[in-house]
């Protein structure tokens, strides 16, 4: 994901039950792909910039204060853009639920954490 640098603020701290990360998104830049996960729970919160929120229902523009939650096993999948000229800084709180998948319904991609690392397949489960 070029353009995006996240710092994992809870690994720091020995966080074990959920994650949490400060994200900045340069102009252009993607938070990630477009996803949804089975069993984890996610939480942003914009301190700085205008990102655009895309999920299944369509384009949200966000800006400083706003936040978005996603809850686990939904299938409303997510990511944020920066189409902006300035870099958008926020705040990702997520679970840390063992056996979640990830399902990426723009790219033929699925991740699957299994003993504590990620493992990603084609959607139909043959390894990259």
């Amino acid at each position: 994901m070029a353009g995006r640098v996240k710092r994992a603020l809870g690994d720091v701290f020995g966080l074990r039950r959920f994650g949490v990360n400060l994200t900045e998104l340069a102009p252009g830049a993607l938070s990630s792909l477009r996803h949804a996960h089975s069993h984890q729970d996610e939480f942003i919160y914009i301190l700085q910039g205008y990102p655009v929120l895309r999920t299944d229902a369509g384009d949200t523009p966000l800006a400083p204060g706003m936040c978005a939650g996603f809850a686990a096993g939904r299938g409303d999948a997510h990511q944020l853009f920066n189409p902006t000229a300035e870099t958008v800084i926020y705040l990702e709180v997520g679970d840390r639920t063992p056996q979640d998948t990830v399902y990426y319904p723009d790219d033929d991609l699925r991740a699957v954490h299994i003993d504590g690392r990620w493992v990603f397949t084609h959607k139909d489960g043959r390894p990259y």
